[in-house]
């Protein structure tokens, strides 16, 4: 089916080779085309959208941020059985961050590239907030994650219950529900300042990293504006307590704003907890990284 939708739209690569990819997460399956071609086929109905929101946003993007994002190439039509508006980016060479595990102690050359990626993750946020917003974003660049964190509220508390009914899951969800609820009466959790651009999903699987330091952000088909706090969520992942404390201090945050994103990292690692346990144990082992690099941060 792949093979005939891109000799259909993409004739001039017709005879490439094309090879599915291990690495394809929730959103969509990838396939390579040829050595320098990506092709991105989005997984769940409705999904076409953001792969035209994402050929529409990316150029203005490519422009603003320091590092790569996929150029790309086409946006192909449904057909042969296959309902989703679907897309051909450029192959971007790279590899994922590793995850901070908590309680682990990073070596020199460790600490070392752990401060190098919090740089560049301050960098590309900095970048994302400093790009003048549309006058009237309309509901395309509107999304949940960047609206106010008490609207998240009833969905944290239905991750938190069925948290609770997963095998082996060994943190302390009491722990996080304080932790949630305090969060709550934060400054700006009932609504905050001006919208900014964000990225909405600055994790290890949409950062490409290369010598130590992170030369692309991958998938943009959520990039909206509103609250860019939850783009914070990502260090609580990729960073020890050392580079947070360095990526905090370069971006510039306050104190709410940084314990807003805190909580975002712990709604949004629950959240994938309870859905992908048992689909995707990649996923499942970095947003367990994150909840514990949470939790062990919060002091009862």
């Amino acid at each position: 089916m792949v093979s005939s939708l891109v000799d259909r739209d993409l004739p001039e690569h017709a005879l490439q080779p094309l090879t599915k990819l291990k690495a394809a997460g929730s959103t969509n399956t990838l396939y390579r085309l040829g050595p320098d071609l990506l092709v991105r086929l989005p997984r769940r109905p409705g999904g076409g959208a953001s792969i035209i929101k994402e050929a529409r946003w990316t150029p203005l993007l490519a422009d603003a941020l320091p590092i790569a994002v996929p150029q790309v190439v086409t946006v192909g039509n449904p057909g042969f059985g296959y309902p989703e508006n679907w897309s051909v980016t450029r192959w971007l060479e790279g590899e994922h961050p590793v995850r901070a595990e908590p309680g682990v102690e990073p070596g020199v050359e460790a600490a070392a590239v752990r401060s190098a990626l919090a740089e560049d993750l301050a960098n590309v946020i900095g970048a994302l907030r400093a790009l003048e917003v549309p006058a009237d974003p309309g509901p395309e660049l509107r999304w949940y994650r960047g609206s106010a964190l008490a609207g998240f509220d009833s969905a944290v508390r239905t991750y938190i219950d069925q948290c609770r009914t997963l095998d082996g899951l060994d943190v302390d969800l009491v722990k996080a529900e304080v932790l949630w609820e305090e969060a709550l009466t934060l400054p700006g959790a009932q609504g905050a300042g001006p919208d900014r651009w964000y990225h909405g999903d600055l994790v290890a699987e949409n950062l490409l990293v290369a010598n130590g330091r992170i030369v692309a952000v991958l998938d943009l088909g959520s990039v909206s504006v509103g609250d860019p706090t939850v783009d914070l969520h990502g260090a609580w992942e990729i960073l020890d307590a050392p580079a947070r404390a360095l990526f905090a201090a370069k971006l510039g945050v306050t104190e709410a704003e940084w314990l807003r994103g805190r909580a975002w990292a712990l709604g949004i690692a629950l959240g994938a907890l309870a859905y992908y346990w048992n689909t995707l144990p990649e996923r499942r082992r970095d947003r367990l990284a994150m909840l514990r690099n949470v939790l062990d941060s919060y002091l009862d």
